[in-house]
């Protein structure tokens, strides 16, 4: 499982990288990467999307284990 956050940890890093890219420089590097919206840059949304869920259920198994 420890493998999975790390993963799911990068990830998510990744997708607040290119988040700051998009504000600070109006530059959407997911396009940029894959050509434009289609089916590759959903595919790289998602799984940020799913990385960042599992961190935020790693935040709260954190908390609880904490007490």
């Amino acid at each position: 499982m420890e493998g999975l956050q790390k993963v799911a940890l990068v990830f998510t890093i990744i997708g607040a990288v290119a988040w700051g890219i998009i504000g600070l420089f109006n530059i959407n590097v997911v396009e940029l990467i894959t050509g434009g919206y289609n089916i590759f840059s959903r595919i790289i949304y998602i799984i940020v999307g799913i990385c960042g869920i599992i961190n935020i259920a790693l935040l709260f198994y954190h908390i609880k284990a904490d007490r």
